[in-house]
């Protein structure tokens, strides 16, 4: 608070007597010095006591006081009630709109995608050219795809398909560079995965199987490599140290995004995740129409293996973990048969034209081999599980929400109780021993160990391979 000029009166009396505090220093009414006083403690009740001495001298007027009157400040004094309350309130609201402009920073996208792009013409993701196969004969030539005039009419022909999958992918990438913001250290898992989802629902503009979340969102940490999510009750807390993996997708009519990358706040973890970010991209750049699936395992692995991440003083050599590979996608069915090996001596199986894979790559620091552990969280309805009659009443009321609110799309427990189911634990054990149902645990490597991924998903187009969910970001 600033200083607070007191107005004295005009005239005063002839009082020896009479003293007034002017800057510490005490004087009588001629102006002489008095006596040092100790600085008096600033309030309201000895400025009233000041006020009413020189009130009550009041007899006539001199320069001399005239002078001293001029001169005369009181320090500044606490406000009284009325002031303090209206402080107290600007400061309020001053907090408020600091709060608000932080808030704004950090706000959740909240307009759908539908309604961002009104007609209905989404943004086309990374666009790549074919190259011939290694593996082709040299007098064998590739198609020129992109000027054929039969493959362009084959990729209008499949324009909705590639807008639905566009508008997923939009989605997607607008929920994770939120998101990317918003998780800081401290927060539970449950917290970070509830605020994805959310805004993801929001965007994706969800509506029951015609729009909506494709599976869990997957935030597995450190040497848990994939398919972890809280939890109702899960305590686990986000910490600086942490390597997380943050695995999730949307979906338009069965066209599912399945996209991931890797969250570090510690930058020692730097080329781990760089190993696998490049391994992923290699990974892209190797496929395409007619390519066989063991050419990209060996591609990929070479990159991978090529990194290694020192730690405390220690260097570890980055694995690939060949246990756990890319795959086809197709609608309402999150892997559709064929396998993208990230290690060499896979399948001699070929991609094809119009085919969908989401090409991921794991890393990690231990054996680079992962095994089920912990509770679980992930389940999914199988896409040809066959017709089994149900004793328990419990389990086809379970069934019947399953397909209701997820079909053959992956959900989790959390996303059960939201949908209002309750004690299912005994129904949902008995679809899985009847193979209606399968879970996945969360897939670990060796306890200390770190694991990193990164994923995107294409589309063979007939004319170019489109990596459909590639952002600013990764």
């Amino acid at each position: 608070m600033t200083d607070v000029l007191v107005q004295q009166p005009n005239e005063i009396g002839n009082d020896d007597n009479l003293a007034v505090n002017v800057n510490q220093v005490t004087v009588d009414a001629n102006g002489d010095e008095v006596k040092k006083q100790k600085k008096p403690k600033p309030n309201n009740k000895k400025l009233r006591q000041a006020e009413a001495a020189a009130k009550k001298a009041l007899e006539g007027t001199t320069d001399e006081v005239t002078e001293m009157k001029n001169m005369v400040t009181v320090e500044a004094v606490p406000a009284a009630d009325g002031e303090k309350k209206a402080n107290k309130k600007k400061n309020k609201n001053k907090n408020k709109s600091n709060a608000a402009g932080k808030a704004k920073t950090l706000a959740a996208p909240t307009i759908p995608i539908s309604a961002q792009f009104p007609d209905g013409n989404y943004p086309e993701g990374e666009v790549v050219q074919y190259h011939k196969p290694k593996d082709f004969p040299d007098n064998r030539t590739a198609i020129d795809r992109m000027s054929s005039e039969e493959k362009r009419a084959l990729d209008r022909l499949h324009t909705d398909i590639y807008m639905e999958l566009r508008q997923a992918a939009e989605a997607h990438r607008q929920t994770r560079q939120y998101m990317q913001k918003f998780i800081k250290p401290g927060m539970t898992m449950i917290e970070i995965c509830e605020e994805l989802e959310n805004t993801a629902r929001r965007l994706i503009n969800e509506n029951g199987l015609e729009a909506g979340l494709a599976f869990p969102t997957g935030c597995s940490l450190n040497h848990c490599a994939a398919h972890y999510t809280p939890n109702a009750g899960d305590t686990t807390v986000l910490d600086y140290d942490d390597v997380c993996k943050i695995d999730f997708g949307t979906h338009i009519k069965g066209r599912i995004i399945d996209c991931a990358f890797t969250l570090t706040f510690n930058n020692k973890y730097d080329k781990l995740l760089e190993a696998v970010r490049e391994a992923t991209n290699t990974g892209i750049k190797e496929a395409g129409i007619d390519v066989r699936l063991c050419d990209i395992g060996a591609a990929i692995q070479e990159v991978m293996e090529s990194y290694e991440l020192e730690l405390d003083g220690k260097t570890y050599p980055i694995k690939s973990i060949r246990n756990l590979n890319g795959h086809s996608i197709s609608p309402y069915r999150i892997h559709s048969g064929k396998t993208v090996p990230i290690v060499k001596g896979g399948e001699s199986t070929r991609m094809e034209e119009n085919e969908f894979y989401a090409i991921e790559t794991f890393g990690s620091t231990g054996r680079g081999l992962v095994h089920d552990d912990m509770d679980c969280s992930h389940y999914m309805k199988n896409f040809d599980a066959p017709y089994v009659p149900l004793r328990l009443q419990s389990s086809k009321q379970l069934l019947g929400t399953i397909n209701k609110h997820f079909g053959t799309l992956a959900f989790c427990k959390r996303w059960l109780d939201r949908a209002g189911a309750t004690k299912y634990q005994m129904a949902l054990k008995d679809l899985c021993d009847k193979n209606i149902v399968t879970a996945y645990p969360p897939l670990c490597d060796i306890k200390g160990c770190y694991t990193a991924q990164y994923e995107h998903t294409i589309m063979l187009r007939p004319t170019c391979k489109e990596v459909v969910s590639r952002g600013d970001d990764y």
